[in-house]
């Protein structure tokens, strides 16, 4: 009987243990972010998609090379959320998008940006985010020092070089260049500031689950039908729409 009720006890653990998925994650509000509103609006997405399938989302958040390295080895199932690679492919399965982004360049207003091709940035002094891939044009033209990019540890640094006359432009997300540039500077600070309408670059990001991890092709597919069901109810339009907040210059 002893035997039995252990044997019991063993297959309920596991059961429940196969119900909870352990993800990494990394810092880029509003979608990403330890101590943001359920931990950002991409973990909200990723977390209530999982749910709906009886899925509880253990998050884990660590430095971006650390996430990708963690998830990579299989140890552990994911991480979310990342631009579609060949790369990324051989090793993860990819979900379906869970959030868009556009990238534009933030400059001045009074030192405007006129681009509509990636050689028309010749000459200007560009930033960029360490270990961010702004496409394959820019990544071209930055290689074969076409243009010229100074990297940086983080995007607040960018526009703050910007503000200083260090730099000309920056690329950001705009969602996330708002919501940065409203916590983090000042109202006369924000008022100098602006982008320029054409896209940099626009693209899907994506929930990746390890290859290495047995079931995650089984796991992907059961988050693809929650996310779609959560699509459908209205809940993933609405909880984007409340961070994309406007560029406040009140004080």
């Amino acid at each position: 009987m002893r035997v039995l009720l252990l044997s019991l006890c063993l297959l309920c653990h596991g059961l429940v243990a196969a119900e909870e998925v352990r993800l990494t994650n990394g810092e880029w509000a509003p979608y990403l972010g330890a101590r943001l509103p359920h931990q950002g609006v991409a973990s909200r997405i990723v977390e209530e998609a999982f749910a709906l399938e009886g899925i509880k989302v253990k998050w884990e958040f660590y430095p971006w090379a650390r996430s990708m390295h963690l998830a990579e080895r299989g140890e552990r199932a994911g991480t979310a959320v990342w631009l579609l690679s060949p790369e990324r492919e051989a090793l993860f399965f990819i979900s379906e998008p869970v959030v868009d982004s556009t990238y534009y360049f933030f400059h001045r207003k009074d030192r405007p940006l006129d681009w509509q091709q990636v050689s028309d940035l010749k000459g200007q002094q560009l930033g960029g985010a360490l270990g961010y891939d702004y496409g394959a044009d820019f990544q071209r033209a930055e290689s074969h020092g076409q243009i010229q990019v100074k990297r940086l540890s983080g995007e607040e640094q960018g526009l703050r070089m910007i503000l200083a006359g260090r730099l000309d432009a920056f690329p950001m997300d705009k969602v996330v260049a708002f919501a940065l540039l409203n916590d983090k500077f000042s109202s006369a600070e924000r008022a100098q500031m602006s982008f320029h309408p054409h896209p940099l670059r626009s693209d899907s990001l994506h929930l990746m689950l390890s290859r290495e991890v047995p079931g995650n092709a089984e796991l992907i597919a059961r988050f693809n039908k929650g996310l779609l069901q959560l699509r459908e109810s209205g809940k993933v339009a609405r909880y984007l729409l409340e961070v994309q907040q406007p560029l406040s210059l009140a004080p």
